[in-house]
């Protein structure tokens, strides 16, 4: 559905690289978390995706059209929910009156019910509420409007931990084989247990493009002090519980992703977690 091909994109002519010959492919349907530290490049990648960046090179397309050219058949499908969430000062109303006739399977119900979700009251003025509150507004606003590809940066940020909660339980109420989220995070505990597909991307590389279930049949992620499964470990980490360890998951055995764990693997030893998951 979504294809990056080869993409280079600075902001300065003649300054390093954000994204540097850049490739990844997003099916349809599914819920991506693009993780990465910050600076990683994460933002960048998605307004180069809709089109509000273009690339030096390579080219970035929707169902086979390049999305630098923003055209309205293009644009009717995406959707982008930025980190720093800026409203104009009017209402809720003439906001949702004014920017829904963009999206032609925006849906005033899908609004009012992910407003409820977040204990949102509809009549209220963009100027006087709270910028958590205001992400709440976007959020919704966002997930009404039914787009096939929904971008969102760091949506959790600003959200209290009802927020979170609630944020959590509509993008899985509103997931259809049609639509596909890509959730750009470095807070990947508020969205993990939500993700289908995981990429992290470090130095402006890919490390790791895998789904879930792919990471999981492979790898099993534990805490233990026991030198025998110590000695298994592909990766791990001494903490105050113990040793936190990535090992072989040989038996099949069902197993939690630490995502924490998972990023710091991928950026230490990319090349052992490469083989580990082929």
């Amino acid at each position: 559905m979504l294809n990056i091909d080869h993409c280079t994109f600075s902001y300065k002519r003649s300054g390093k690289p954000t994204i540097d010959d850049f490739s990844l492919s997003i099916n349809e349907g599914g819920v991506y978390g693009l993780l990465g530290s910050n600076g990683a490049g994460k933002t960048t990648l998605l307004y180069l995706i809709c089109g509000l960046l273009t690339p030096a090179d390579g080219s970035i397309t929707l169902d086979g059209v390049s999305t630098r050219r923003r055209l309205p058949q293009t644009m009717k499908d995406i959707f982008i929910v930025a980190e720093e969430t800026q409203l104009p000062a009017i209402t809720l109303k003439d906001y949702v009156r004014i920017n829904s006739t963009f999206y032609p399977n925006f849906s005033q119900e899908d609004m009012t019910s992910h407003l409820n979700l977040f204990d949102m009251d509809a009549d209220i003025r963009l100027d006087k509420i709270s910028m958590g509150q205001k992400k709440k507004v976007a959020l919704a606003f966002a997930m009404a409007c039914n787009t096939k590809l929904l971008l969102m940066d760091e949506p959790t940020n600003g959200l209290d931990i009802p927020g979170k909660s609630s944020f959590r339980k509509f993008v899985a109420s509103s997931m259809t084989d049609e639509k596909t989220f890509i959730i750009s995070t470095h807070q990947v505990r508020d969205v993990g247990q939500i993700l289908d597909h995981v990429v992290i991307v470090n130095n402006r590389r890919v490390l790791l493009d895998k789904t879930v279930s792919e990471i999981q049949e492979k790898l099993r992620f534990l805490q233990s002090e026991d030198p025998a499964i110590i000695r298994k470990a592909l990766y791990s980490v001494s903490t105050l519980g113990g040793n936190s360890l990535v090992i072989p998951n040989d038996n099949g055995a069902d197993s939690e992703i630490n995502y924490e764990l998972l990023f710091e693997y991928a950026v230490a030893d990319p090349e052992s977690l490469r083989n580990a998951l082929s």
